[in-house]
């Protein structure tokens, strides 16, 4: 009896195999004795933890999981990193909210305290994290799991900042930088979205001191005015030559500030006369520098104007804009307001809008590391392969127009910066270490960007600076990153020349690049839509093997996916399918062992067949999983289980399997043994329960389907014939199935079928399927013959080399059946017609490869055989009708 449910329960089975696997020990990487050579190795993206994981991480880690399963059962040494990121702004501003909640703030608390509770809330979400993962089923060695925080991590990224330090990569200055006023935090470049607002650009007159007019500017941020310290012209504009080293007067100020020639003002544009803010936009800055100007700061941190803002002293910035404006109206220097769509820098972290704001911050100098990047990616094998390959154009795009990197947050909790300065002289040391005499010098209170750490994550999690480690020399660098085009900024860029410049390799070998999740209109999931989809409601109501086939499969390398519920139900259908179909292979396989299992006598056409079909589909899906083509590999694994095995194979095995031979029944049952194991370890990587559910039941020869052998092709079992006479056979039943149902015929009803084949082979492979023909087209009698006689009134189908021909007496509508003959002529005529055309066309005759024009020919032949055929049936049919 088999013991299995006659129905598949993916809850049971779940809860059941995750124990096992990690109990066992099966996900675990060999340590330094056990090491056997030809390793492989991935790094997770380590999610933040802010939050659940949501359906663009549960699609992340499948790849990844799909990719380190194969590869454990190809016998490499697998090492499938784990860990989570402590996530700077994101997680602190969640604990500040949990705060707030309670009536508190992280100055309440101080520092020390505030970092135990981010550490508290670090556990608890750490802890949520490593119950999806578990529940997707990802074969994740947590024997090696790492935080960004952790101590040999800090490490790392002490030692990195100090030898950039001491490089001269890294320095601290003032500079122009994106500030959040919510978060009251810098921004890296890229942590700013940009999005398209209607504001508007206000024109006004700064007079001249001298009392001889007026020169004309714009803003879109009329509150920065009070900062300004300068007016530029170009050197060349004929206009203010002769104002070049004037000055004006500052409306509402009232300071004097000079006219100043820069070649960086457009002649053409506006004016050709541009106001010069030094603290508060970069390019100002940078003119500020060339010609010495003074830096007025007219707002502090949190975006409140402050003491350089005369009368607007502690107005918000926005209500200063709308006050000064009105101010600057009444006293007519304003003159023209325009609507004017721009681009305005948001921080992704807050959704504050971003001021460029004048601060002391620390900066990495990003062109040497950038250029050791980009160098790398024209050293032909030794470049980092990105999947798909039009990504390396944007990454190397990026790379090529670098801006130096702020790496200085405001912030509590995350890598503290390694500097220090002495309370009484203002001296700094910079160290992995505080200085000796500890208590004369204060740390700096800020932070790093926790992309500093995350760029260290593929070397600093095996070991590094510990250039021996045994995991950084035997798993670095490691052989594919998963990732989405999302981040490739922010993160794969990073740990490129970070890995460069202090491992001198590539961090890994290949980027595999996906998109976004999309919902079923296309539109990106997030909460203010309300379309996001929890992975674990997926996998509540239908397994992690459905979610997981369904997000592996469902789109192509580098592209979006869209989730739709009723592919999840499908791929729901498609494990039942393979669970039925288990279930029965498994009732005749009662008392088998392993060793039992025997190929050896196959000579069955269905036999054949079967095993030719499954060294097709080995080839293919590992062809497209070497490919990360994983939903190519998932299409081809799910035809061949849902078409070849179930439909057809399963059906023509119980020929022999109910029939008296006991020597045709064990080498069925041996068939049907070795093609189940082989197709479970090909789907394993995409669905581990199922796959272990069913694969423990079968007579195999391991401890667990985890460990089991990549199945590998076999030329024995290549067989030409065998795929010949079943498409012959397959063509045939299609058609009689096809007919009966156009026919309105119920399936099981007995009728004569009659078969004309067109060659004394084709004879031949018809008369060794027969036996498959009676079973799949319950014909009341069966005639194969070269010579047959056609009978009067039949359907007739014209197939190659077979011509098909049931009679029609009591089974159909004449005039119908004429009608759907003339429609097959019609059909026949245009595509004669076309190839007639194509054939009649020299430059495809002449140009086009041989065996293509050949193929061409025998089209054109065999549908003119065909109509042939079909004109004579018309003609039959109406002279009996």
């Amino acid at each position: 009896m088999v013991d299995m449910d006659k129905k598949y329960d993916p809850k049971r089975t779940e809860a059941k195999w995750y124990p096992f696997w990690v109990n066992n020990g099966y996900f675990e990487a060999t340590t330094h004795g056990e090491r056997k050579g030809d390793p492989f190795s991935i790094v997770i993206p380590p999610p933040n933890v802010t939050g659940r994981l949501h359906l663009g991480h549960a699609w992340d880690v499948t790849l990844q999981d799909i990719i380190a399963r194969q590869k454990r059962m190809e016998g490499r040494d697998m090492l499938w990193l784990p860990g989570m990121d402590h996530a700077g702004i994101a997680t602190q501003a969640k604990v500040e909210a949990q705060l707030k909640e309670k009536g508190q703030n992280r100055h309440d608390l101080g520092r020390e305290k505030f970092l135990d509770v981010s550490w508290d809330w670090k556990e608890e979400y750490a802890n949520f994290i490593r119950e999806q993962w578990a529940t997707l089923g990802l074969s994740l060695d947590y024997t090696r799991e790492r935080f960004t925080l952790d101590d040999g991590l800090s490490n790392a990224v002490r030692e990195v900042f100090v030898r950039l330090y001491e490089k001269g990569l890294v320095y601290r200055g003032q500079y122009i930088i994106n500030w959040d006023p919510a978060a009251q935090t810098a921004l890296s470049d890229i942590e700013v979205e940009y999005k398209e607002v209607e504001g508007a650009m206000y024109h006004m007159k700064y007079p001249l001191k001298n009392g001889e007019g007026h020169i004309e500017v714009a803003t879109t941020r009329p509150e920065t005015m009070l900062g300004d310290t300068a007016v530029a012209v170009h050197p060349d504009d004929e206009r203010y030559q002769a104002l070049i080293g004037e000055t004006v007067i500052l409306p509402i100020v009232g300071r004097e500030i000079p006219i100043v020639a820069d070649e960086y003002v457009e002649r053409e544009f506006g004016s050709g006369a541009v106001k010069i803010t030094p603290a508060h936009d970069p390019n100002d800055f940078e003119m500020g520098e060339r010609h010495d100007l003074p830096r007025v700061l007219v707002m502090d941190e949190a975006g409140i104007m402050n003491e350089n803002a005369a009368d607007y002293q502690g107005l918000e910035r926005f209500k200063c804009r709308k006050t000064i404006v009105r101010d600057l109206q009444d006293a007519g220097t304003l003159f023209q307001v325009e609507t004017h769509m721009h681009a305005v820098g948001h921080s992704e972290r807050s959704g504050a809008v971003v001021e460029p704001y004048l601060s002391t911050q620390w900066f990495v100098d990003m062109k040497p590391l950038a250029q050791a990047a980009i160098d790398l990616q024209n050293e032909g094998n030794e470049k980092v392969h990105f999947v798909p390959p039009r990504f390396e154009h944007t990454y190397l795009q990026w790379l090529e127009n670098i801006r130096d990197w702020c790496i200085s947050r405001q912030l509590w909790w995350g890598h503290r910066i390694p500097a220090w300065y002495h309370k009484e002289t203002g001296e700094m040391h910079v160290g992995k270490e505080a200085p000796v005499d500890s208590e004369n010098w204060e740390q700096d209170e800020d932070v790093l960007d926790t992309w500093f750490s995350s760029a260290l994550w593929p070397f600093s999690t095996m070991g590094w600076p510990d250039v021996e480690a045994e995991d950084l020399t035997y798993f670095y660098p490691t052989n594919v990153l998963v990732t989405g085009y999302d981040i490739i900024f922010f993160w794969v860029s990073r740990m490129i020349f970070q890995g460069l410049e202090f491992t001198d390799e590539r961090p890994f070998q290949d980027v595999l690049i996906h998109g976004l999740v999309r919902d079923a209109e296309g539109r990106k999931m997030s909460k203010s839509l309300g379309n996001g989809v929890d992975p674990m409601d997926v996998v509540e109501q239908y397994g992690a093997d459905a979610l997981r086939f369904t997000l592996a499969t469902g789109t192509s390398p580098g592209n979006d996916l869209t989730f739709q519920w009723e592919k999840v139900t499908a791929n729901w259908n498609f494990g039942n399918k393979i669970w039925n179909a288990s279930r029965f292979a498994l009732m005749h396989m009662e008392g088998m062992a392993h060793k039992d299992i025997d190929l050896s006598a196959v000579t069955a056409t269905a036999d054949r067949w079967i095993l030719t079909k499954l060294q097709q589909t080995i080839s293919h899906v590992s062809q497209m999983m070497d490919r990360y083509e994983f939903g190519e590999a998932g299409r081809a694994l799910y035809n061949f289980i849902w078409d070849d095995v179930c439909d057809w194979y399963i059906e023509m095995a119980k020929l022999s399997l109910y029939g008296e031979n006991e020597k045709e029944k064990q080498t069925t049952r041996s068939v049907l043994a070795h093609v189940l194991d082989e197709t479970l370890r090909l789907l394993h990587p995409f669905m581990p329960f199922l796959t272990e559910e069913i694969w423990q039941h079968l007579p195999h020869d391991g401890e667990t389907i985890t460990r089991a052998p990549w199945p590998q092709t076999k030329d024995q079992w290549v067989d030409e014939e065998a795929l010949m006479d079943m498409e012959l056979y397959q063509t045939v039943i299609r058609t009689v199935r096809n007919t009966r149902a156009e026919m309105d015929v119920p399936p099981r009803k007995a009728i004569p079928l009659h078969l004309k084949p067109t060659s004394d082979d084709a004879k031949e492979r018809l008369l060794r399927g027969k036996p498959y023909i009676e079973n799949f087209c319950h014909p009341e009698t069966l005639e194969i013959n070269t010579d047959l006689e056609v009978p009067e009134q039949a359907i007739s189908h014209v197939l190659s080399g077979v011509e098909l021909y049931i009679p029609q007496a009591g089974l159909i509508d004449i005039d119908a059946e004429l009608e759907r003959l003339q429609t097959e002529k019609e059909k026949m005529d245009k595509e004669v017609e076309r190839l007639d055309q194509k054939l009649a066309n020299e430059g495809f005759v002449k140009n086009a490869p041989a065996d293509v024009v050949e193929k061409e020919r025998a089209k054109h032949a065999d549908y003119v055989e065909k109509r042939k055929t079909i004109l004579e049936q018309i003609n039959e049919l109406a002279k009996n009708n």
